[in-house]
């Protein structure tokens, strides 16, 4: 697959990408050169190669899912303006 200048500045267009007119020859040949790296990409064989989602095996820590208030209710009441028997008090907006 190759790119002309026309098929750079309408990707361009797309992309909402301003380009000089100047500049479109380079700009094609930036997109033949990554095409030419996808279709060696293409050339690979990955069958039975499973999907990776990170070149280092690992798995992220979890936590126990237990249901908890958080323990927290002081420290963030302590950060509203007005508080009143353990709740944010709002002022009243519908009569």
């Amino acid at each position: 697959m190759s790119i002309d200048e026309s098929t750079a500045a309408r990707v361009a267009k797309l992309a909402r990408i301003h380009v000089q007119d100047d500049a479109l020859p380079a700009l094609a040949q930036e997109f033949n050169t990554i095409l030419g790296f996808i279709e060696q990409l293409n050339e690979v064989d990955v069958e039975g190669i499973e999907p990776m989602t990170s070149v280092t095996p690992m798995a992220l820590p979890r936590r126990a899912d237990v249901v908890s208030d958080g323990n927290q209710q002081t420290a963030v009441l302590s950060n509203a303006p007005d508080a009143r028997e353990g709740f944010f008090a709002v002022p009243k907006v519908v009569e």
